[in-house]
């Protein structure tokens, strides 16, 4: 976000005044004693101004032009003054045009935030006019004035650029302010959803457990080592769940087998349809199988696959089984990779 007064704006004020001084200098045009320095300002102070004002490049001046629009104050103060006779009778008139004509260069240069040198441009200006003139030529032929608008648009240039940096933080600290608000709406809502699907699949077996007085059949028993697994999978699946998917672990747990749902963060990109299909994939395949593990994993984003799943059959007698998972007597009984978008 930018606070500023927009740039044809000022482009445009800055031709105007910057022609209305070369009117005047051709007005006056016979009161030098010679006119071909005073045109020589007049070309340079032509070609300064309309290279600052040209609409290219950053806002911000270069050096080097900014370092040119001084040399060209000088150049032009020392010419036009060379011509002129400080102690003419009835003053020099508009033949002192350069006066503004300097202070309305310094003003661009201060506008496209090069203050520095329209200060120099200005003092420069004003020693040389008391060398010349006097200190009473500092009011009588406009320095003060020049100096002015290079103060006023010192000050403006200054606050708007301060106030556009104060907006920009602004805008980023309501950004994260609503990233933070937004996330904690999140939060609660996961928690929210966590508490109900847990207290959906809990809740009659604590009734049970609760009526029985904590006497669990062995059946009753396993069943809780299910809901326990199944609670484990809300937090540790997270997205790999939907009801089909939920249905065929509890059931492949039933039948005795162990299964492993790990949701890394692989397909949080994935639209609904697109999770939908490959969820309904991963229910199928779990169906499908009678491992006795079955591992389910989410792959890293920039793959082409979504999810890997692992379907293993313990073949060698219980003490090779007593090895535990991945031992050398367990063959793979299912390998799936589920694609992210269909083939």
């Amino acid at each position: 976000m930018n606070i500023g007064v927009p740039r044809s704006l000022i482009v445009g004020m800055g031709a105007l005044f910057s022609a209305y001084h070369v009117v005047l200098a051709l007005y006056s045009i016979d009161i030098p004693r010679d006119p071909g320095p005073v045109l020589l300002a007049i070309a340079i102070y032509v070609v300064a101004t309309t290279v600052s004002l040209l609409p290219w490049g950053p806002v911000r001046m270069p050096i080097w032009l900014a370092a040119f629009n001084v040399a060209v104050c000088v150049a032009m103060a020392v010419l036009v003054t060379h011509e002129l006779d400080p102690l003419r009778e009835g003053g020099n008139g508009y033949a002192t045009w350069y006066v503004a004509a300097i202070g309305t260069l310094m003003t661009i240069t201060s506008t496209r935030r090069r203050h520095a040198f329209a200060w120099i441009g200005v003092s420069f200006l004003a020693v040389q006019t008391i060398v010349w003139a006097g200190f009473g030529a500092l009011g009588g032929i406009g320095v003060i004035g020049s100096i002015s608008w290079v103060a006023v648009s010192h000050i403006l240039s200054s606050g708007m650029a301060k106030a556009s940096r104060d907006a920009q933080r602004f805008a980023v600290a309501e950004r994260e302010a609503t990233e933070w608000q937004a996330a904690q709406e999140a939060h609660l809502y996961e928690r929210r959803f966590r508490l109900g699907q847990t207290s959906t699949m809990a809740l009659p077996m604590l009734r049970t457990i609760q009526a029985s007085g904590g006497a669990l059949t062995e059946e009753q028993r396993r069943e809780c080592l299910n809901l326990e697994g199944a609670i484990r999978d809300e937090i540790r699946g997270r997205r790999l769940l939907n009801d089909a998917v939920r249905d065929q672990v509890m059931a492949a747990r039933r039948r005795g087998a162990t299964v492993t749902l790990l949701d890394e963060g692989g397909i949080d990109d994935l639209g609904d349809d697109e999770l939908d299909r490959v969820l309904n994939r991963l229910a199928t395949a779990i169906e499908s199988t009678s491992a006795d593990r079955v591992i389910a994993r989410t792959v890293p984003e920039g793959s082409d696959v979504a999810v890997t799943v692992v379907g293993l059959r313990s073949v060698g007698d219980d003490s090779a089984s007593a090895l535990g998972p991945g031992s050398e007597d367990d063959e793979v009984d299912l390998w799936l990779e589920i694609k992210r978008t269909p083939d």
